[in-house]
């Protein structure tokens, strides 16, 4: 919590579960999270866990380009009145997302600010670093049993970081397949990707089944909207694997553009290529009037450094946040202008 960084799973725990009790009792909790395999395995343990303590729960997860701190989705936040917010996987940043509520962020990337009066329960600088869905699972624990939820904080640490070293992984591989848990990843992880960006299907799935195996063998509707999803991704992202690489000193730059958030999956493609080098995959067609680009690197680099050491004066939030060593951000043109051209590659115009 705020004041104080929790060390251990039972901290953690307990930390969540002081947090609850100063929820208004006579409203939902609200349970906002990110769209991707971790913050969707976060806000499925969190929803269940609340259910199951006696708390009514509606769930929230953002879009393509939206963020809690964002004034537009504050406003729809502010209608909905929720006794609590609960934010999972979405960074930790300055100011109160809904001033007046109480709030606990559940998330493991590198801080950019003072959240307000929210209580923090951060993931980062643990050695191995929990995956928000694992801190989830931890915060389930200290709401009642949650060994039934265990499949879910290992679809988002191996979605995340496919490793780690935690016995809960271990555990639920071990329970549930490797295979099994790295399909059902894949799978969940499709829809945010697609032109649509709409993750409520994944969500809903991780929601219903009670395994990794019942998710992948088709008996719900959300599944063959998943496939469908994957397929979409699969395409796009062959389609921008030919763009070639420009490169000029240490830095890599590949460029395409696809409705598809495929940025991050093309920059890790080409950073087991380009080993020496950082690698930017520059999407340019994801969202209307902004450049979307994912940054990676085999060598080791700071990449929150790397962007806050060539940061245009125009980036607002949506740059440079997340790992040392996968980040990236969004721009406006000429902010991208203004970025490409610190770094080497002045002649990176994109136009309104």
């Amino acid at each position: 919590m705020r004041g104080h960084r929790p060390q251990t799973s039972a901290d953690v725990a307990a930390a969540f579960r002081t947090v609850v009790d100063r929820f208004a009792p006579d409203r939902p909790v609200l349970v906002l999270g990110h769209f991707d395999a971790d913050g969707l395995s976060a806000v499925a343990i969190l929803a269940q866990a609340l259910e199951r303590a006696g708390r009514p729960v509606e769930v929230r997860i953002t879009g393509k380009g939206e963020n809690p701190w964002s004034p537009a989705l504050r406003e729809e936040l502010e209608g909905r009145r929720p006794g609590g917010l609960v934010v999972a996987d979405l960074g930790v940043r300055d100011g109160d997302i809904l001033p007046g509520t109480p709030t606990v962020l559940v998330d493991h990337h590198v801080p950019t600010g003072t959240p307000g009066g929210a209580a923090v329960i951060s993931g980062n600088g643990w050695t191995p670093e929990p995956t928000s869905s694992l801190l989830a699972f931890w915060c389930a624990q200290g709401l009642g049993e949650a060994c039934d939820l265990l499949w879910l904080a290992a679809l988002g640490l191996i979605g995340d970081m496919a490793e780690g070293g935690f016995p809960e992984l271990a555990e639920a591989q071990a329970r549930y397949g490797k295979t099994a848990l790295r399909d059902a990843v894949s799978l969940v992880n499709a829809p945010r990707r697609t032109a649509r960006a709409d993750a409520g299907p994944a969500l809903a799935l991780l929601m219903k089944c009670a395994s990794p195996k019942e998710l992948l063998k088709g008996g719900h509707p959300e599944t063959a909207l998943l496939q469908a999803a994957r397929a979409e991704v699969a395409a796009e992202l062959e389609f921008a694997r030919r763009a070639p690489p420009k490169v000029r000193g240490d830095i890599a730059l590949i460029r395409f553009s696809s409705p598809c958030q495929i940025h991050p999956l093309v920059a890790q493609s080409w950073r087991g290529r380009l080993r020496d080098k950082i690698v930017l995959a520059v999407n340019t067609g994801y969202r209307p009037g902004w450049v979307h680009f994912a940054a990676r690197s085999a060598t080791g680099a700071d990449l929150i450094r790397f962007l806050a050491d060539h940061r245009p004066p125009g980036a607002g939030p949506e740059y440079g946040s997340g790992h040392a060593q996968a980040t990236g951000g969004a721009l406006r043109p000429a902010d991208w202008a203004d970025f490409a051209a610190r770094i080497g590659f002045p002649e990176e115009i994109v136009h309104d």
